[in-house]
């Protein structure tokens, strides 16, 4: 089969709505006390890189499951590296005769600087009908979700009918060192048929509280590839300045690399994509991109969604610039500079082609390329019937009739590596958020409570439809 027909016979399954199992989401639900303690216990936890208690936080889920009735064999801490991964089975009665699914979601978190934030990031506040705090959003929201499933589905005596795997791992905002030993050392326990993102999906609740244009289900990622751009030179004192310097050479370098524009790519997931997107979305910027599914050489509608960063990632290739250090004395001409430059590769492009690009369009052999990150390149999960009609059920709960719609992240998860082991991952988390509340990864990152809620409830329809 096509993937033009899968995803034709994906959408079209998507149009028959099954009835939603209609879940209440408030704080008065059944489990919602203990989402919000399990969710403040994580938020408050340092599970940085840097200070390290995401082990921690992997061993308090753990005796979490074991007070929920799952058994010591079927949870497995493991520690790698400073952080930790987690796998619990919930196990089935085998009726199905399907394979396991895999729910994976990440315990770690990104750095943030408390001096920085107007509250303290690692303390859950709630203020105004937000939580705030470092992780609300991503992606302590996904993974208190489906802990507090599988621990209330547990209590209530609900059996699956096949086997569901907890696979969070510990540093995907890093190496992503624990996300690979999920699905290569400890394979025989996380070994699945496909696998469904808690760090993934969503949809945008319009600022005037209407209905939200369409709900994205992650069934792609661009390839994470990062570079140290540096040159080097002899230096001297800075009374006598040099024709070459180290610190412009670099910045000549970065300004090109800045200009530059990778070529347009498309692929049938963004096409469709924007096709579904744009008969949703008003003004100017809808009919880009329907003029660009129809048309994926439309110069006007390529201009238009280039200028936008929200969709410049779907168009193709993007390489930035994101730190930058030079120089060793205020007084003496720099004798190195070094700037990282963070892409984000269309799949199929190839990371060794890409570099290949920014190497001609620097220009200068004095500038020294360095793969300083491990790339990751898959293909997109092909569409499945099952997984849209169970995410059906799960986005009717909130928004009935809703359009879900295949897309592809610009940015990094753990579905990548699920994907390189052979295993298709599908970002279904039941993320709600304002357009103004992206917070993730930078400061004062925050949730709607409401939408704590909202999330809870969506995993326990998702989880009895996939499953039931």
């Amino acid at each position: 089969m096509t993937k033009k027909l899968i995803i034709s016979t994906a959408l079209a399954a998507l149009m028959l709505a099954p009835q939603a199992l209609g879940e209440d989401a408030h704080a008065g639900m059944p489990f919602g006390a203990k989402a919000l303690e399990i969710y403040k216990t994580a938020v408050e936890m340092r599970s940085t890189a840097n200070h390290g208690e995401t082990p921690k936080l992997a061993r308090y889920l753990a005796e979490q499951f074991k007070a929920g009735g799952f058994a010591d064999e079927d949870i497995t801490v493991f520690e790698l590296s400073g952080t930790a991964g987690l796998v619990v089975r919930y196990r089935g009665d085998g009726s199905s005769g399907k394979r396991p699914i895999s729910i994976s979601a990440h315990m770690d978190v990104v750095e943030a600087d408390p001096k920085d934030w107007e509250r303290d990031p690692f303390t859950l506040i709630q203020e105004n009908g937000y939580f705030f705090g470092r992780g609300t959003a991503d992606d302590k929201l996904g993974m208190t979700a489906v802990t507090i499933n599988f621990l209330r589905l547990k209590a209530e005596g609900w059996v699956p009918n096949r086997d569901l795997i907890i696979a969070f791992s510990g540093d995907e905002e890093t190496g992503m060192l624990t996300t690979r030993a999920l699905v290569k050392e400890y394979r025989k326990l996380t070994d699945s048929e496909f696998v469904l993102n808690a760090d993934a999906g969503g949809a945008t609740l319009p600022l005037d509280g209407s209905t939200p244009a369409s709900f994205g289900m992650q069934a792609a990622e661009k390839t994470y590839a990062t570079w140290e751009l540096t040159v080097t030179n002899p230096g001297g004192h800075s009374s006598r300045p040099r024709d070459d310097n180290a610190i412009y050479d670099l910045a000549a370098a970065l300004v090109k690399i800045q200009n530059h524009k990778f070529p347009v790519r498309y692929n049938e997931l963004t096409r469709t994509y924007f096709r579904g997107t744009g008969a949703k979305t008003a003004g100017d910027m809808g009919k880009a991109m329907v003029r660009f599914a129809d048309d994926p050489t439309d110069e006007w509608a390529i201009k238009k969604l280039r200028s936008s960063s929200s969709y410049v990632g779907t168009t193709g290739t993007t390489c930035v610039a994101t730190m930058l250090r030079g120089g060793h004395a205020e007084n003496a001409l720099p004798q190195s500079a070094t700037a990282t430059v963070n892409c984000r590769i269309f799949p199929g492009e190839g990371v060794g082609a890409t570099e290949a690009v920014l190497k001609q369009v620097v220009g200068n052999d004095g500038v020294s390329f360095n793969l300083i990150s491990d790339p990751t390149e898959t293909d997109p999960s092909p569409l499945r019937d099952d997984v849209l009609a169970a995410l059906r059920k799960a986005v009717d709960n909130k928004f009935p009739g809703l359009d879900i719609i295949p897309s592809m992240s610009s940015g990094g998860t753990d579905g990548m590596h699920f994907r390189a082991a052979g295993i298709p991952s599908y970002g279904v988390n039941g993320g709600y958020s304002k357009p103004n509340d992206t917070f993730a990864h930078g400061l004062n990152e925050r949730i709607l409570v409401q939408s704590f809620y909202d999330n809870l409830a969506h995993w326990y329809v998702l989880l009895k439809a996939i499953a039931g």
